[in-house]
């Protein structure tokens, strides 16, 4: 059975939540009196004890009061507003086959495609003894599946911003009887690069709904906006504001762009480590470093925006088989994807944001388990680090790392992958891919048995002796007058200007009358 309360507190519980101070809270799901389709379903899945966000968000969503929920990444925002939408939904509950009798009563929203697709596996996986229906839609696929499902009518539909906008100027989905809206991240679904199509999806939805804000991250900016979306909302925070979980451990190694691959190859040999997400800030540069490893030994994959939906999706599935020991990724893995027991987190860039660092440690030390966070601090990284101190109020110490000398240098093996060119000192030529640039020529028995013959000079060509004289000026060069004098003009001629051309004679026959 799973345990999800281990090594949370309940420190931090707002003072604008009234009905939440009761001396003991409820932390069993047994005392939740669910309906028993969900009790069941909740009981396979082997959850037993609430965490303290469950514990506080599902009695406040029961009400139908609006949540603005605040907690660490991995204690359970999923079924904090999940199972009590299902539970309020069922009273729609109807095994019609007709799609009118299944409108969308709930909508979740959410930023990423492999989040979307969790968090609906994750839906349907509470629902499966219910006759509510669910489905999900997002971009990279084909829309005609996404539309057939819509179609036949849903009561809970999971979506990304921009392939719900176009299922709704195809008159797939209809939103006029939606009765609940989950923001899920809700920090990065407010942002400036959402909001657009955030606020257009509002417009097609009730006036009088209920809206639920989850993340691990609220900024103040985030906090406000958030508020003119929201009617009197509960906040709920669990902990305090963008902390880190208490059991992942974080350290910051001062290390050069150049050495942080053998740093990462080090850290992963003396920590005995077997799997673990290495973050980075750039699509190319993703590409290029999980490249690199897979050259260097490693089972690497990539996961960022430019692959296409199929290709991540089955990147995905690899690194949760166990089949892909390293997940190079951008930030598109950094939000709410729950992979269990991956014990480490690698920082290979600083992330720009200092709540992407939160959300990307957040990948590992899930549901109360350890993890281990390094990030790789250079000289321009400085300011970055700074912002991530501010946020999440904790002194942070860089260290040194020292590199073992019997180990070899990463830099110098295969071809450098950051676009540069990387030449031999002393004017040699530059080694080949998978040599060392510092070492000799290579020394193989046939060379020894048959020694290399030295060839003689090559003869430069036969040139023509002309272009060997030195210059010599012409002999009446003296004499001659230069070209921009005048001329003397001639007695009775008709002076005519340089640029007009004369006529062109032409023979012509005349016929004779």
């Amino acid at each position: 059975m799973t345990d999800l309360t281990s090594d949370v507190t309940l420190d931090g519980v707002p003072a604008t939540a009234p009905e939440l101070a009761a001396d003991t809270p409820i932390m069993a799901f047994a005392q939740l009196q669910l309906a028993a389709p969900l009790a069941r379903a909740v009981a396979e899945m082997g959850y037993t004890s609430m965490t303290p966000i469950q514990a506080q968000a599902i009695p406040v969503v029961l009400q139908g009061r609006d949540v603005m929920g605040a907690a660490q990444t991995g204690t359970g925002k999923t079924a904090a507003f999940a199972l009590p939408l299902l539970q309020r939904l069922l009273k729609h509950e109807n095994g019609s086959t007709s799609p009118a009798r299944h409108p969308v009563r709930a909508l979740v929203l959410l930023p990423t495609r492999e989040l979307a697709d969790q968090v609906a596996q994750a839906i349907k996986s509470y629902a499966q003894h219910t006759q509510l229906r669910s489905t999900v839609v997002f971009g990279g696929i084909d829309m005609k599946p996404q539309t057939l499902e819509l179609k036949k009518g849903v009561e809970v539909l999971v979506a990304t911003p921009g392939r719900l906008l176009d299922h709704i100027e195809a008159k797939n989905a209809v939103l006029g009887q939606v009765e609940y809206v989950v923001l899920d991240e809700a920090d990065r679904m407010l942002d400036i690069g959402f909001l657009p199509d955030l606020q257009r999806i509002l417009s097609y939805l009730p006036k009088q709904r209920t809206t639920l804000l989850f993340s691990a991250t609220f900024s103040p900016e985030i906090k406000r906006l958030a508020n003119s979306y929201l009617q009197s909302p509960v906040t709920i925070e669990v902990a305090r504001s963008n902390a880190t979980a208490s059991t992942v451990e974080q350290h910051f190694y001062s290390v050069g762009d150049d050495d942080k691959r053998h740093a990462l190859h080090q850290i992963l040999k003396a920590r005995n480590l077997k799997q673990a997400f290495v973050f980075v800030n750039s699509k190319l540069g993703c590409a290029r470093l999980a490249r690199s490893l897979e050259r260097e030994g490693l089972n690497t994959t990539a996961l960022h925006g430019d692959k296409s939906q199929d290709e991540r999706l089955k990147a995905l599935d690899s690194f949760k088989k166990g089949e892909v020991d390293l997940l190079v990724c951008t930030d598109v893995a950094a939000r709410g994807l729950d992979i269990k027991d991956v014990p480490a987190v690698f920082n290979f860039d600083i992330p720009f944001n200092a709540e992407d660092y939160v959300h990307r440690i957040g990948r590992t030390g899930r549901a109360g388990a350890s993890g281990l966070a390094v990030s790789f601090v250079s000289k321009s990284d400085a300011r970055l680090v700074a912002d991530i101190e501010k946020l999440i109020k904790v002194k942070i110490e860089l260290e040194a790392i020292e590199f073992e000398e019997d180990q070899p240098d990463i830099r110098k093996q295969g071809r450098i992958n950051d676009g540069r060119r990387m030449y031999a000192e002393g004017g040699h030529e530059e080694p080949r891919r998978g040599g060392h640039r510092d070492a000799g020529p290579r020394e193989t028995p046939q060379a020894a048995q048959y020694p290399r013959q030295e060839r003689a000079p090559r003869s430069s060509p036969s040139r023509d002796p002309f272009f060997d004289k030195p210059y010599e000026p012409a002999a009446t060069a003296s004499e001659t007058a230069p070209a921009w004098e005048a001329s003397p003009a001639r007695p009775g001629a008709r002076s005519v200007s340089a640029n007009i051309k004369p006529k062109r004679r032409v023979a012509a026959l005349f016929k004779a009358e």
